[in-house]
């Protein structure tokens, strides 16, 4: 599937480029200047995601979201933690299931993977870089806010919010 986008999107671009060739050249002038103008960020975003990567083992992860004896304490670690990690979907969904083998409620594992996925506060800097800080900032606390409505929804479908 992969791979079909990659044919797909380098016929676009020859077909850009035939239709009009200035406009395709100037387009990776642009898309040129602009990475380079991010790289830095972004370099320092790969850094502290490794880093992060290192100190939220699963180990950790999983002592810290099972062991809370308060429900909503344990959400909210997991909302804080999803929020700070730095994680790709292939990597978070199967640490969800090993979390969910060791015991962990579905909406504290809900309340991890959806801030991980929606709220970026490492990643925050690299998106005032590009959104600005308004969007960026409200684009943040929006998916915190849907993150945390998604865990207590997952929490009300399987029983664990007033249990």
């Amino acid at each position: 599937m992969k791979f079909a986008f990659q044919i797909g999107t380098l016929l676009l671009v020859i077909i850009s480029f035939i239709a009009n060739r200035g406009k395709t050249i100037r387009a990776f002038q642009l898309a040129y200047e602009r990475f380079v103008g991010i790289l830095p960020m972004f370099i320092i975003v790969l850094i502290i995601a490794s880093f992060v990567l290192g100190v939220l083992s699963e180990p950790i992860v999983e002592q810290a979201l099972g062991s809370a004896s308060n429900r909503w304490l344990a959400a909210g670690i997991a909302a804080l933690a999803g929020s700070v990690a730095i994680m790709p979907g292939f990597v978070a969904y199967p640490l969800g299931g090993i979390l969910r083998d060791s015991g962990v409620l579905y909406m504290v594992i809900s309340a991890f993977t959806s801030t991980l996925m929606m709220v970026g506060v490492l990643t925050l800097p690299l998106e005032q870089a590009f959104l600005g800080t308004k969007v960026a900032l409200v684009r943040n606390a929006i998916g915190l806010v849907v993150a945390l409505l998604v865990a207590l929804a997952t929490g009300l479908a399987f029983g664990e919010v007033f249990h």
